[in-house]
C-alpha cells in the first residue's frame, strides 16, 4: 500500500510559492489540510480539523508539517492516535513559547509539548529562521525523539525561501520513509 502525505500548513496557510503547495501538486498521494481561520488560529479548532481529517485516513500516512503546524502535530499526538499515522516530517518549528520569535496570535498553541513522539520523525531546521532559535529547534528534536537535519541558511523554509519543489526536502522525506520501513 502506498504511503500518503497529509500536508499541514502553518499560520497564514502556505501560499502558491511555498514548497508545500508544490508538493501537493506533485504528489498525487497527498492531502492538504484546510483550516477555517489561517490568520487567527485557535488550537482547539485546528486540532478538531486535524482529527477529523486523520479519522478519514485509510492508508499509512506521513504528516508533513510546517511552522505552527509542527506544534499542532505535537498537541494532536499527545492525546490522540491513529494506526494510519506512521511518521512526521516537522519543518521549521515555530517557537510558540517565545514572544520574541512568534506573534501573540499563536500563543494559544503554547506551551510547546515536550515528549517522545509515538512514531518516527525528522525535524528540519534552518540556521537563520526568524521564528525560532536554532538551538531551540535542536532541543525540540531531542525531546520529541526526532532525527535532526540542518539545511543551512534557508530562513523559515517557506515561500520567501523560494524552494519550489524543495528537492532537498524530498530526499529528507525519503530518509524518513526508509526509517519507517526498516
Amino acid at each position: 500500500m502506498e504511503t500518503q502525505l497529509l500536508i499541514l500548513p502553518g499560520l497564514g496557510d502556505s501560499g502558491e510559492k511555498h514548497w508545500q503547495t508544490f508538493w501537493h501538486e506533485k504528489f498525487k498521494n497527498s492531502i492538504r489540510l484546510v483550516q477555517d481561520n489561517w490568520d487567527e488560529p485557535l488550537r482547539e479548532d485546528w486540532l478538531a480539523r486535524l482529527n477529523e481529517e486523520i479519522s478519514k485516513l485509510t492508508q499509512p500516512t506521513i504528516l508533513v508539517a510546517h511552522s505552527l503546524a509542527v506544534s499542532l502535530v505535537l498537541h494532536w499526538a499527545e492525546k490522540n492516535s491513529s494506526k494510519n499515522i506512521i511518521g512526521a516530517l516537522l519543518v521549521a518549528p515555530a517557537d510558540v513559547d517565545s514572544p520574541v520569535h512568534t506573534p501573540d496570535v499563536i500563543r494559544n498553541f503554547s506551551p510547546m509539548p515536550l515528549y517522545t513522539l509515538p512514531f518516527p520523525s525528522i525535524v528540519v531546521a534552518s540556521e537563520n529562521d526568524p521564528y525560532a532559535l536554532f538551538e531551540r529547534k535542536q532541543y525540540f528534536a531531542e525531546k520529541w525523539g526526532s532525527d535532526f537535519v540542518n539545511v543551512g541558511q534557508q530562513g523559515h523554509i517557506n515561500s520567501d525561501s523560494d524552494l519550489k519543489y524543495w528537492e532537498e526536502g524530498q530526499l529528507i522525506l525519503q530518509q524518513l520513509i526508509k526509517k519507517i520501513n526498516s
